[in-house]
């Protein structure tokens, strides 16, 4: 079950390769590993893993032991299991462990009674629901189940991806194939590798008035179109092979709308075919939803020529149903389609024959029905109405509803209208009704084959003639249909005006109209015929016919072994790559390979090694106050912000306050870090903060305004992103549709943008640790997802410290006026501060992970109640850096310090500024523990400078009860880095910690004193000279 491997076979993947040998070799063990990093993940979360019931097992077809132990399996639901909503679905490619109990760890994997093997999902059968198994070990099922009887299955992982990136990286180092990888072993900065008879220019001069004409109604910036006229020419070049082209897109830069732009032109003008692809189905869908709403706005013949374009891939991962856009160009529907409408029975065909003869002369039909016996004729129609499929039969009742403003995807669903459901009359008909009645049937099947077949046959299979026939056909059915659909008189006065052109169509379409060449399946046809395909990078091993040009869309994101896949596609001349390697790389599993370079994507390669890139240099997302700060921390000023986002319409106040403008950072300074077991961390007091900044959107924006606002809370740590889906998931759903919330780590929120992000930075201690949170891709990606407002919450004093991109940040914030303290908005702290009672303010504290163990006066719980929201929290600040270990340095004591005149309370009490006016009095004190002696801090007071005299005096009388051994304790440094923690020292018989009698409590004697008294100013400072004993007792090893 455990699987290792030698780490010297994972070596550093290197910048150039000697040949594509070379090249492919230096992948597969690195992929072997994070195959494995990702396995072990999936042993490591299987207490959480989605999981099912094996309801059938039995031999499959292609079972031959010892090896092939291939089974299919039949699963269900697990009734008594606790967590209903991660429902177990097997997929192709999934492995999994099939168990004789639901494993609640990986140590039930090895439990003696515990029985269990692993197995592959070679295949799945969608109409009977079973799923075809190669098992590591031969299934006995009776030994396997033993005495419950049952068998579980409990997913690991999908290895799909990784078999394929397998098999691209075993491809002959000789295969014609490998053109493209050649060319990108080694790159030269020096040289140019641009056809030096290929420009824009040329292109422009050879078919400008149509690019022309295309592009200005784009509404390109200047960089766009030289990114989309340079991508043109290389497909057009045929004086070189084999080139790689780069597009570099920072965010907000219209990158998504160029390479629409660019693939409407390829396809429209048919430069060459076409595959368009990404890493995940979401940037995938992305620039499918642009060309194809591109595409429908720039078209004037309706939907003809969507069938040059296809998208394939796995329908619920790419949620295609959440997408009306893209239901014309899917793969799966587009088969199903073509397949209905060339019917024999039903189909296009069918309905041209049997549409024809009734318009020429529909009074001998109407006689044929009436002396036929009517219970002969309803069966007959009935056996005709049951041999139609569902999606024929839901297609014409949608069609008939449908109106000018058609649903497309309604029309292919086929959803049902009940009120226009054409039903069997009972009754006898008249003629008119008669004729009403058969038009209607046969009009409705001809609109659903004419619109189908002019909306998914490709362009080189249906001219364009043919296809504006077809077009107005659609047009004179549906106006015939509508103006008289309720009405037969009406019917008759409309169809005796529209037949004649109708009949002329129709006689048209069934001479002219091009049988499709489909001699093997229709989804090869369709795919063979495409000019245009869209799939995931992986999703491309499956084009077997060839491609001239393949577009990889987010291609930073794309580990450079898996566009292998893509970049071995059959006749592939050419390759552009458009990304950003500012932005988020692959993710990867194994921690071996973080530093042997395998999430690097050939993208940023080729960038390191100095190729061109084009870069898109004006953004159109973030207000000019958002982008400045990533504008010039990674891209080096280099964008310009678009005239949309400088009006002042694109300056929002959702709220009142300075704190809540376009840019801010809110400084939480009293939160805490809290890694719970070990795991990621989480802030509650940044959480709290962030709940009640989106209560106030709700209630001083939204339920005021009523306009509809999105807002993005972004946080680098899944913990945090946890805490604040338990805090406001369910909080504002029955407004999601006007007031949306969306909470996501920085990962999930690459490419989107919202109108106000909200960041939780979360990292809060005094070492100015921040972890993975110092990755500037990482911050680039959170920093630049907002729209109209950026609110970064956070820890000023540790990103301040951290020596990362966020120090950086929080100088530039307060250099430019936008830092600001959250208690300057009191109502931020209502939901946990608002009482100011000691009870809150320690409540609050929480001090139970601190380094130091502290205790407090009965002074200072008076003192500190009496005190301000802001005061408290600038004191709590204060106590956390102070339990943490932090100390300032001698040149930094208050000058207030020369206010203890007292030899003792100089030595050993300490002195911290709060503010200008209130100091934090602590010292260190001895506790004895079972086994132990150890230093803890007592916090004395927090008090004004006019009463520091006071103490001193009074805490003196404690400290004269000390020996000479505790006050060396007492003074004893502990240093850890920059750090001073606290030290521990055996029992020792003979030593003396400070009695705690009436006359020395000075926690007592000060309950009777008014500190506040001004008796006079002090005495000249008494000298104390420190002893500098090196101490001689062996602190305890903890």
């Amino acid at each position: 079950m455990f699987i290792t491997i030698n780490s010297t076979r994972v070596k550093q993947i290197p910048d150039t390769f000697s040949s594509t040998a070379n090249y492919c070799n230096s992948f597969k063990w690195p992929l072997i590993e994070e195959t494995r990093a990702e396995y072990y993940s999936g042993l490591e979360s299987i207490s959480h893993a989605p999981a099912c019931e094996i309801s059938g097992i039995w031999y499959s077809d292609n079972y031959k032991p010892p090896k092939d132990l291939y089974y299919d399996i039949l699963t269900k639901k697990i009734s008594d299991f606790d967590n209903q909503d991660v429902h177990y679905e097997p997929e192709s490619g999934d492995l999994f462990a099939i168990t004789n109990r639901r494993p609640r760890n990986v140590g039930d994997l090895l439990k003696p009674d515990n029985s269990f093997h692993f197995a592959f999902v070679t295949r799945s059968n969608e109409v009977e629901k079973t799923f075809e198994i190669l098992s590591s070990e031969k299934i006995d099922r009776k030994s396997l189940t033993k005495s419950n009887g049952r068998l579980y299955v409990t997913y690991l992982m999908n290895i799909t991806t990784n078999l394929r990136i397998w098999k691209a990286l075993n491809t002959d180092p000789q295969s014609k194939r490998l053109g493209l990888i050649q060319k990108v072993l080694q790159h030269n900065s020096s040289v140019d590798d641009n056809c030096p008879l290929c420009n824009p220019e040329r292109i422009l001069n050879d078919k400008g008035s149509k690019i022309s004409n295309f592009i200005n109604s784009f509404g390109l910036n200047k960089s766009q179109i030289g990114a989309v006229l340079s991508s043109i020419s290389l497909a057009e070049c045929s004086h070189q092979d084999y080139n790689v082209k780069l597009i570099w897109g920072p965010p907000g830069t219209g990158k998504t709308k160029t390479v629409a732009s660019l693939l409407y032109l390829l396809v429209k003008l048919k430069f060459c075919t076409t595959l368009t692809c990404a890493p995940t189905n979401i940037a995938v869908i992305q620039v499918a939803k642009k060309l194809v709403t591109l595409f429908l706005e720039s078209e004037e013949y309706d939907t003809y020529g969507l069938g040059d374009i296809v998208l394939f891939g796995n329908e619920e991962r790419m949620k295609i149903n959440d997408h009306d856009e893209l239901v014309d160009i899917f793969l799966k529907y587009r088969v199903k389609l073509i397949d209905e409408c060339l019917s024999p029975f039903t189909g296009w065909k069918k309905s041209l024959e049997t549409m024809i003869p009734f318009l020429e002369d529909p009074k001998a039909r109407y006689d044929v029905y009436s002396v036929q016996n009517r219970k002969s004729d309803i069966d007959e129609k009935v056996q005709e109405r049951k041999n139609n499929t569902k999606v024929w039969r839901k297609v014409i009742n949608q069609t008939v509803k449908e109106n000018e403003d058609k649903d497309k995807k309604g029309l292919r669903n086929g959803t049902s209208d009940e009120n226009q459901e054409t039903k069997i009359e009972e009754e006898y008909m008249t003629y008119e009704e008669f004729m009403r009645k058969t038009f209607f049937t046969l009009a409705n099947r001809l609109v659903f084959c004419s619109e189908t077949l002019y909306t998914h046959l490709p362009t080189s299979h249906l001219p364009l003639s043919v296809a504006k026939h077809m077009i107005r056909l659609v047009y004179l059915l549906r106006m015939t249909l509508e103006s008289s659909e309720n009405n037969v008189r009406q019917f008759s006065e409309v169809i005796m005006m529209a037949k004649g052109e109708i009949l002329a169509i129709l006689k048209f379409l069934y001479d002219r109209f091009p049988k499709p060449r489909i001699s093997g399946s229709i989804k090869v046809f369709c795919l063979e015929n495409a000019r245009l395909m869209f799939c995931t990078a992986s999703g491309s091993i499956n084009v077997k016919s060839p491609v001239d040009m393949v577009i990889i869309d987010e291609a930073a994101q794309l580990k450079e072994c898996e566009s292998a896949i893509p970049l071995q596609i059959q006749g592939l001349r050419n390759a552009v790559l458009v990304g950003d390697d500012r932005q988020l790389p692959a993710m990867i599993q194994s921690q071996i390979l973080e530093k042997k370079n395998f999430g690097r994507s050939l993208f940023q390669r080729l960038a390191r090694l100095g190729k061109k890139r084009q870069l898109l240099n004006i953004q159109y997302r973030m207000h000019p106050s958002i982008s400045l700060f990533p504008n010039k921390q990674f891209y080096d000023s280099k964008i310009v912000d678009a005239p949309n986002v400088r009006e002042k319409s694109y300056v929002k106040s959702f709220l009142k306050g300075a704190m809540y403008g376009s840019y801010s950072f809110i400084n939480v300074p009293d939160g805490r870090e809290n890694f719970k077991k070990g795991h990621s961390p989480r802030n509650f007091e940044e959480a709290a903060v962030v709940d009640r900044i989106i209560d106030k959107l709700f209630k001083g924006y939204y339920r005021v305004t009523k306009q509809k606002v999105s807002v993005g809370v972004i946080s680098p740590y899944k913990g945090q992103v946890g805490l604040l889906q338990e805090k406001l998931d369910k909080k504002y759903t029955k407004h999601k549709d006007k007031f949306c919330i969306n909470i996501r780590s920085v990962d999930g929120f690459q490419g989107g943008e919202e109108d106000i992000i909200i960041i939780s930075t979360v990292r809060s201690n005094v070492n100015g640790s921040v972890g993975f949170l110092s990755n500037c891709q990482r911050t680039n990606v959170a920093l630049t997802r907002a729209r109209f407002c950026l609110w970064i919450v956070g820890s000023g004093s540790t990103l301040g410290n951290s020596g990362s991109v966020w120090k950086n940040l929080v100088d530039d914030a307060k250099t430019r006026g936008c830092f600001y303290d959250a208690y300057d908005d009191v109502e931020l702290y209502q939901p946990t501060l608002a009482g100011s009672s000691k009870r809150d303010f320690f409540g609050y504290l929480n001090l139970d992970k601190a380094r130091w163990k502290v205790s407090f006066s009965n002074e200072f719980k008076i003192s500190i109640s009496n005190m301000s929201v802001k005061g408290q929290i600038r004191a709590k600040q204060l106590l956390h850096k102070i339990v943490d270990g932090w100390r300032h340095s001698n040149s930094e004591k208050p000058a207030n310090v020369v206010a203890i005149d007292d030899p003792l309370a100089f030595a050993l009490l300490e002195l911290y500024k709060v503010d200008e006016n209130i100091n934090l009095a602590w010292a260190v004190e001895i506790l004895e523990e079972e086994s132990s002696y150890t230093q803890v801090i007592k916090v004395w007071d927090i008090l004004p400078a006019s009463r520091i005299r006071y103490l001193a005096k009074n805490v003196s009388t404690l400290f004269r009860n000390y020996t000479g051994e505790v006050m060396h304790r007492c003074q004893y440094r502990s240093i850890e880095g920059n750090l001073v923690v606290p030290m521990s020292w055996p029992l020792n018989p003979n030593y003396s910690a400070p009695t705690a009698n009436p006359p020395s409590c000075l926690s007592n004697q000060l309950a009777a004193m008014n500190l506040g008294v001004n008796r006079g100013e002090p005495s000249s400072r008494a000298s104390f000279c420190r002893n500098n004993v090196v101490s001689v007792w062996k602190p305890v090893q903890r």
